[in-house]
């Protein structure tokens, strides 16, 4: 094969990404934050009984049709309670948390169709996400009316020297963002778009729940309000007993719809030629 042919085939391969104009994004995202862990009704799945708002702004970079750039702010809640779980053991239990989380996230997109909003060439696709995220989160248990920091308590043994391989958990973690949605354009200009996106965490605390309980006479010496915490089923639980499950992190999701608006890097929008009559943002098969 010569050196011109080998061109030409790499040329038709390469012409949907070199036929597309390179433009940046900005955009919001209004919706749903929800929690998977020891507190959930069941711990192998997201729990939908207990979801709360959440709210983010992006900025992508399209570098073609098919692949994007993407930076993010996220803000959520996260919460659940036993007492809502249709387990009885975990009724019993009656544990709860509610965590505000704060996450700043850098993905890598993957329009599966391709996806051109100018002049409507490709005006919906399918889209796929995974990247990496940093997030912060404090979990918090209502008690006697007011909301208390948990961490600080060691509500398992943290700080304490009887326990010398628990240590205070960080607030701070990574996680694996990763998800997929739809797009589409409204106008050259503006896209909508609903998405949903799981984060794979690498900590199992934050729920403030993981491991198994100990002695409460040790919490009562540290501070009462940690023992009134860490157990709250109204009656004694012998020190070693199960009050989480340690061999699976946490992990939470956001759910949304979002809205952004075009950029294009060469500042055609709103200038650029049109040979044809504007089509609709219908999807077109």
């Amino acid at each position: 094969m010569t050196k011109k042919n080998i061109i030409l085939i790499l040329s038709f391969f390469l012409l949907p990404f070199l036929s597309f104009s390179q433009h940046s994004e900005l955009g919001i995202t209004l919706g749903v934050s929800a929690y998977q862990g020891d507190l959930s009704p069941n711990n192998s799945g997201l729990n939908p009984g207990q979801i709360n708002p959440m709210v983010g702004v992006f900025g992508k970079y399209n570098f073609n049709r098919f692949i994007v750039a993407r930076a993010g702010f996220n803000y959520g809640i996260l919460s659940a309670e036993d007492s809502k779980s249709t387990i009885e053991s975990a009724k019993v239990r009656n544990l709860s948390f509610r965590s505000n989380i704060f996450e700043g996230n850098l993905m890598l997109e993957i329009n599966i169709l391709g996806y051109e909003p100018y002049n409507l060439e490709k005006p919906w696709s399918p889209y796929v996400f995974a990247g990496i995220a940093f997030f912060h989160y404090n979990p918090k248990a209502k008690y006697d009316g007011e909301w208390v920091e948990l961490q600080p308590l060691g509500t398992e043994g943290q700080g304490l020297s009887d326990y010398p391989d628990r240590k205070p958990y960080n607030l701070n973690g990574f996680a694996i963002p990763m998800g997929g949605g739809i797009k589409f354009a409204l106008s050259d200009t503006w896209n909508i778009a609903a998405e949903a996106g799981v984060r794979m965490t690498f900590t199992d605390y934050i729920d403030d729940v993981s491991d198994s309980y100990v002695e409460e006479s040790l919490l009562l010496e540290k501070n009462p309000l940690s023992a009134a915490l860490a157990n709250r089923s109204g009656t004694p639980i012998e020190a070693g007993r199960g009050r989480g499950n340690d061999q699976v992190s946490d992990w939470y999701a956001f759910i949304g719809i979002t809205l952004s608006k075009n950029f294009l890097d060469n500042g055609l929008v709103g200038s650029r030629r049109r040979g044809r009559k504007s089509k609709t943002g219908c999807p077109t098969f």
